[in-house]
């Protein structure tokens, strides 16, 4: 165990008591991560493309999308909101990719209220949110489907004005830096990981709007030829 103040996060100054140094290669560990979110979305793209509904390609991909929104927000970020006051002294797998990516972000190592508070909202909430999206689609439940895909991508896009929000306020107004300014830990962990929860909502949301017009259109179209008959 090393000592409390010996740790290689920003602000030095955190105090991260019981801090455990990683011991698995983070070559190791992408790849081994890697895997099993594969495999989770992988397994639901399959679903989809093999579903007696014909599903084209972008219902393919929602029902990809939202099955890994589902798998990260259930199991991952679960794992840090049940075990975040004893993650940086663990070794398993979840716990040392947790801590690599609070190079980024140290704030989930020192339980910073906003961030617990947001996480726990994104396990209980968005998360099975998420995976009941992915029934609506594998299932044609296009109303059902819709509303929900709505609701989870506009919570992801305020979610992440939020999280970069905070953080850039944090830096200019106390000179506070959570992240590590490295490349990888700036621009591939802190802005690269969470970018496609800034740009995914935004197609997804067009998608919801486009067909949910085009169905008001058939409808309106319907009643005025009833009308006219």
């Amino acid at each position: 165990m090393e000592d409390a103040g010996a740790h290689p996060y920003y602000p030095s100054t955190a105090v991260l008591p019981g801090f455990v140094a990683n011991d698995m290669p983070v070559a190791e560990m992408l790849p081994a991560f890697g895997a099993i979110v594969g495999a989770v979305v992988g397994g639901v793209y399959l679903l989809a493309a093999r579903s007696r509904l014909r599903l084209g390609p972008a219902d393919r991909f929602a029902a990809a999308w939202f099955a890994l929104c589902g798998f990260l927000h259930v199991a991952f970020e679960g794992y840090y909101i049940y075990n975040r006051a004893e993650i940086i002294g663990q070794s398993a797998l979840f716990a040392q990719l947790w801590k690599e990516y609070c190079l980024s972000d140290s704030r989930y190592l020192t339980s910073d209220v906003f961030t617990v508070t947001i996480e726990t909202i994104t396990v209980f909430a968005w998360g099975p949110l998420s995976w009941l999206t992915v029934f609506a689609i594998l299932s044609d439940a296009p109303s059902i489907r819709h509303v929900l895909q709505i609701v989870v991508c506009t919570a992801h896009l305020y979610g992440v004005i939020l999280y970069y929000g905070t953080n850039w306020t944090e830096m200019q107004f106390h000179g506070v830096a959570y992240s590590r300014p490295e490349f990888l830990y700036f621009w591939v962990y802190y802005i690269g990981f969470n970018l496609p929860w800034a740009v995914v909502p935004f197609g997804l949301l067009y998608d919801s709007y486009r067909r949910i017009n085009r169905a008001f259109t058939a409808l309106q179209e319907k009643e005025a030829a009833s009308k006219g008959k």
